[in-house]
């Protein structure tokens, strides 16, 4: 691997979070040093300097660092949310959405949640967990000081708009990302399917019990996020056949849409099984 850049920078402050021309953000790298360099980047600007706390819980819910690993990630949250009951059990969700990216070690220890949501990949599994948990995400917006105001919030449902598309303008920071609550201690359920043990994610179901009901998140089968409230099967019937006369269903070498669109319905069956403890 050889990154083509003339220079890095170590973001340390707001103030230097600031995009000079040719320049772009960088995360944990895994995924910019694995494919050529973007057309027209000649310097990075690595965010981890800004020394981030990875994350947090108190009373308005858990705080999750752009810049938090996905190791951070499993050891913090995912430790918390490692029991079936009890005040975070829908933290239950984390360890298999990390899974569902087929990493190794060594990747796990450098990829960040922000880095994983700013990709916008069908596959990247950080969407569908916190969708499911109907987090948001707090964006930095571009050359604005830190006193008084400089960010916006999204839901993390609607950042992604498409196939490596998201709702975050050039020089735009997604500084964190933050789940209710209320949310905290929901019961959620996790499914996947991809055409070999190891292979790419191709469809991802994750929902939460909910007191109006179960909802049910589809990623990596569809270009972006899709969310649905259902009480029972012929709900999620008719939204599938929505779906299947629309041509929403994304297809690459990891599934055909026919598969994919299947394979969610299968999935979103099981999910609402499990959440109605059926």
């Amino acid at each position: 691997m050889d990154l083509d850049i003339d220079t890095v920078r170590v973001a340390r402050t707001r103030e230097d979070c600031v995009l000079l021309p040719g320049e772009a953000f960088l995360g944990g790298g895994t995924y910019l040093y694995s494919e050529p360099v973007p057309a027209g980047v000649t310097g990075l600007v690595d965010l981890t300097g800004m020394g981030w706390e990875p994350w947090s819980v108190d009373g308005a819910g858990l705080r999750v660092a752009g810049t938090c690993t996905l190791e951070q990630l499993v050891s913090g949250p995912g430790a918390l949310g490692a029991h079936t009951g009890g005040p975070y059990r829908a933290l239950g969700l984390v360890a298999p959405c990390v899974s569902a990216l087929t990493l190794s070690a060594k990747v796990a220890r450098m990829a960040t949640v922000g880095g994983n949501l700013a990709l916008g990949l069908p596959a990247g599994s950080m969407v569908g967990l916190f969708a499911a948990l109907d987090a948001v995400a707090v964006i930095w917006t571009r050359g604005v000081s830190t006193s008084g105001g400089g960010s916006r919030v999204v839901a993390v449902a609607d950042l992604v708009t498409g196939a490596g598309a998201v709702d975050l303008a050039p020089g735009e920071v997604l500084r964190e990302v933050r789940v209710p609550s209320a949310m905290l201690a929901q019961r959620t359920v996790f499914r996947r399917a991809s055409l070999s043990s190891t292979g790419r994610t191709a469809a991802m179901v994750t929902g939460r019990a909910g007191g109006q009901g179960p909802t049910i998140t589809v990623t990596a089968s569809v270009s972006a996020p899709l969310s649905l409230r259902a009480r029972d099967h012929a709900a999620v019937d008719r939204w599938i056949d929505r779906l299947d006369s629309t041509g929403a269903w994304f297809e690459d070498v990891h599934g055909s849409r026919d598969w994919r669109a299947a394979m969610t319905r299968q999935l979103a069956h099981e999910a609402l099984d499990e959440l109605a403890g059926t």
